[in-house]
């Protein structure tokens, strides 16, 4: 089963989003930097990369050209508080496949674009 990559500058919110895709027999590996984060993207087995947009160490647009400069694709979904259309445009520009706003209904949102790239729940 390939791995989860979630990137959050939020400790709280990493933990809510491992919490629930582990309920559904997702495997997810959560990091508060995007310096660790892209050291276990180029371990391999990578199969989708959730990520916020602030970070301690990194631009968020910088981290997702990062991603999307890697020799094979990694679908990416942002699951971020900004409201900016600019920063939205400007990150599907550079190849993010879901944008999600941190709101009452982001595992709603988040659920289906998981399965669409990872297939079905994995047997929990």
């Amino acid at each position: 089963m390939k791995t989860i990559i979630h990137v959050d500058n939020s400790e709280f919110f990493r933990k809510l989003v491992k919490t629930f895709l582990g309920e559904h027999g997702f495997e997810v590996e959560s990091f508060d930097n995007a310096e660790e984060a892209l050291g276990q993207v180029s371990a391999g087995q990578v199969g989708l990369i959730i990520t916020g947009l602030s970070f301690s160490d990194m631009d968020g647009n910088e981290f997702i050209k990062r991603i999307i400069g890697y020799p094979y694709i990694i679908p990416i979904i942002a699951l971020t508080s900004s409201q900016s259309p600019q920063i939205e445009y400007e990150a599907r520009r550079l190849g993010v496949k879901g944008w999600i706003h941190k709101s009452s209904a982001w595992q709603e949102q988040l659920l289906p674009l998981v399965r669409q790239y990872l297939g079905p729940d994995p047997a929990v």
